[in-house]
């Protein structure tokens, strides 16, 4: 309703009295009253405001998660000695990719040279015993019914056998020996990345410490960790189970590194786990990537998109949509009668800068995608077929996008 505003005017031709002062009124001044109405109640109506729209439709659309994870080294060992000895060298390149059994530190050798040594004449020894039991043996067995009685033959045959043993237990110690001595060059025992050395030429060192002397850290390929909850996998399962996840043979992955880039090379799932944690309630995946420029290192934090199939869904613009402050997703579509109607958006994620909807379209609705600013709910509105390109600019539907009068007015 309309509001009339009212101006009193009068001559100021009298004194004021106090009645009048109070009443705003002098009490021999005529009152005129003029009267004003709101310019919107003069401005001619408008005509139906023009929008774009494009059809939507059902179509094949990827189902994607994504999860946080964390990048793991496919190998990584801890360098310790298994002699004790001094240091006497370091000769590997601080940081450098080295091959396995390539010689990271030196132990002094004198010690376990001299070991070797005299388990060799340990050998030496024993299989000269061996010979002189066996040649023995062979006398007695020749002779055993004229010269040789049956209980010295059989002495003769223990004595044989105690010296086999005797030389196979020299042997052996041979062996320790020599492996104690090859063991004085701590090699690597993968291929990867070393680390700086954490001792230095010198230092005493003992056969299995607790510290490590090194690490060295196999980068290519590389796994990275990533946790679901334990619900989403569920709900996925139950969207297979229904029918409305094709599921495909080999999962398809992906990673965004730390600075937002996507990386150039696909992941495969290696190592899904069957176990929910107790404490987080989320399910552990190892997902592995090729990393030949070791962009990606162990300990990074990163995100990554793992393709599961297909579901039937609706892709539409993400800027066609409006989000509530209660977070509902709301669109525009173009009725039958020419009007606007506001329908609320069921999605799952989004794929291309594309939400995709679940329920609140269908197919054939035509999704208002330009003109949107100031719609209303119930306007009228005159529809304009339009296209939206990659770049996501909406174009005239009638043109090549050359001509910029094809877009609907805003």
């Amino acid at each position: 309703m309309s509001k009339n505003i009212i101006f009193l005017s009068r001559p100021i031709t009298a004194p004021m009295t106090a009645l009048g002062l109070v009443l705003g009124l002098a009490v021999s001044a005529p009152l005129t009253v003029f009267t004003s109405s709101p310019a919107s109640a003069q401005q001619a109506q408008q005509g139906p405001k023009q929008v774009g729209v494009i059809t939507v439709a059902e179509s094949d659309v990827p189902y994607i998660v994504t999860l946080p994870g964390r990048a793991v080294a496919y190998e990584q060992a801890d360098i310790r000695p298994r002699v004790e000895g001094m240091i006497t060298a370091i000769p590997y390149k601080r940081g450098a990719l080295v091959k396995k059994g390539t010689v990271l530190f030196e132990i002094e050798p004198d010690t376990y040279e001299a070991e070797l040594a005299a388990a060799q004449a340990a050998v030496d020894s024993a299989q000269a015993a061996e010979q002189t039991a066996q040649s023995t043996f062979n006398r007695y067995d020749k002779i055993r019914s004229v010269g040789v009685t049956q209980t010295e033959l059989e002495d003769a045959r223990s004595s044989l056998a105690s010296a086999k043993a005797d030389v196979k237990s020299a042997q052996a110690s041979l062996q320790t020996a020599q492996l104690n001595l090859d063991r004085t060059h701590v090699e690597s025992p993968i291929d990867g990345v070393v680390e700086v050395p954490e001792t230095s030429v010198g230092s005493l060192v003992t056969a299995n410490q607790t510290d490590a002397l090194t690490t060295v850290t196999r980068l290519d390929p590389i796994y990275v960790d990533v946790s679901e909850s334990s619900a989403q996998m569920q709900r996925t399962k139950d969207m297979i189970a229904a029918g409305t996840l094709k599921t495909s043979d080999d999962v398809k992955a992906q990673v965004t590194l730390e600075t937002g880039d996507v990386y150039p090379r696909d992941g495969k799932l290696v190592a899904p786990s069957a176990v929910v944690s107790d404490t987080t309630g989320t399910v552990d995946y190892r997902v592995q990537f090729d990393n030949p420029d070791a962009k990606m290192l162990p300990g990074q934090f990163l995100r990554v998109t793992m393709t599961l199939g297909t579901t039937k869904a609706i892709l539409i613009p993400q800027n066609a949509t409006t989000r509530k402050s209660d977070g509902t997703l709301t669109a525009f579509i173009a009725s039958d009668e020419n009007k606007a109607e506001q329908v609320t958006l069921s999605t799952n994620g989004s794929y291309n800068n594309q939400w995709i909807v679940t329920s609140g379209l269908k197919d054939g609705d035509k999704l208002i995608v330009d003109g949107l600013m100031n719609l209303q709910n119930e306007a009228e509105i005159e529809t304009v077929p339009v296209t939206i390109n990659d770049e996501g600019v909406v174009e005239d539907a009638q043109t090549d996008g050359s001509d910029a009068s094809g877009k609907a007015s805003e």
